[in-house]
């Protein structure tokens, strides 16, 4: 009896070389990854914004007929001054938009008229990035420095007071610290008038390489920067005790007391170290909420960041600014991730090694 053999055809999935080159490639992976999470958050922000209650033109009539024009005269100067048509469908707009981006237009402001949303962003970053960014490096560092002595001193007398003021900053919002500074520094102490408060720069000053113009920024900027350190510095302090106490009772720190090392260097190398990483991480990924975190603040002191512009934009429904502010948030929010990653592998050896093994 004789067996015939049926051959068994086996077919071999498609290869596609360009998309195994892009799934092996760990930069391509995380850049294709940060401008998919940039588009899909654009995407939401540019429809939510449009779902908001009231429109531009809606919102500048109404201020106008409060100041004592008929409906009329104000239809006919919003017409005249804002241009805007917002009678095209959504899917319009919205591919409109995504041609303009493409292309690096962020669009013109419909309140500011006349001025690119670029040139506003470009003009009222750099105040914000002064202000929040000096005070969070501060208050870290300060943190991080009154956190491992609140660690070491467990137990004591400063331990309970230090723990206890810093609970006591983190648990208060940074708009009540504002108001009680205002009113100690400006109606209870008399050290400087309220008026004086107000604003990023005194009435007069030009910006310059001058003497006057970096102390009238200084004086400005103080009281934002030390609400921005008292709201965040007990955070970092908390955060930094409970790491170094958990640091203190790993065995790689007893046997380096065992071995005669200088005090010095196990708290630099051993200690501190290890303490800080997740500090780090973290501080990375605050530095991308700058932005959000500046709006109350820039407020109540009526200080010309980008904080203050977003405040603004959001009363007028000014759609450009906000996508512009907002897309500029999520760039930094995506590419801070970036960061704390790369730089929690340059301080831990231990992540680089099995990088480089993967």
């Amino acid at each position: 009896m004789s067996t015939i053999s049926v051959p068994v055809t086996t077919e071999r999935p498609v290869s596609f070389p360009w998309l195994r080159r892009i799934t092996s490639n760990f930069l391509l992976r995380r850049l294709l990854k940060a401008l998919f999470t940039i588009w899909t958050v654009t995407t939401l922000i540019f429809f939510v914004i449009r779902a908001m209650p009231g429109s531009p033109v809606d919102i500048f009539v109404n201020d106008l007929v409060l100041k004592g024009l008929t409906e009329e005269e104000a239809m006919r100067r919003a017409a005249s001054l804002l241009h805007i048509d917002l009678s095209e469908p959504l899917p319009k707009q919205y591919v409109e938009f995504l041609g303009n981006l493409a292309r690096g237009d962020l669009g013109i402001s419909y309140i500011n008229r006349g001025q690119e949303v670029s040139t506003l962003i470009a003009q009222r970053l750099p105040w914000t990035l002064f202000s929040v960014g000096t005070s969070l490096i501060i208050s870290f560092f300060l943190g991080i420095f009154l956190g491992m002595i609140i660690a070491y001193k467990r137990d004591t007398w400063l331990d309970h007071l230090l723990t206890n003021i810093a609970a006591g900053l983190d648990a208060i919002p940074a708009y009540m610290t504002a108001i009680v500074l205002i009113i100690l520094i400006s109606l209870v102490w008399k050290i400087v008038p309220a008026g004086e408060l107000r604003g990023s720069l005194s009435a007069g000053i030009k910006p310059g390489f001058t003497f006057d113009f970096f102390g009238d920024v200084l004086k400005h900027v103080a009281l934002p920067a030390l609400v921005y350190i008292l709201a965040s510095v007990g955070s970092w302090m908390l955060t930094m005790k409970s790491s170094t106490v958990s640091t203190l009772g790993e065995d790689y720190v007893t046997v380096a007391k065992a071995r005669g090392l200088p005090e010095s260097r196990i708290i630099t190398a051993y200690v501190g170290r290890n303490a800080s990483l997740p500090l780090f991480t973290r501080f990375a990924l605050s530095i991308a909420f700058i932005l959000g975190g500046s709006v109350i603040i820039e407020k109540i002191f009526t200080y010309q960041g980008i904080g203050l512009l977003l405040t603004q934009a959001l009363y007028s429904r000014d759609y450009p600014v906000m996508q512009g502010i907002f897309l500029v948030t999520t760039i930094a929010v995506v590419f801070s991730n970036a960061i704390a990653d790369l730089l929690y592998g340059f301080l831990d050896p231990r992540i680089r090694v099995q990088g480089e093994g993967n």
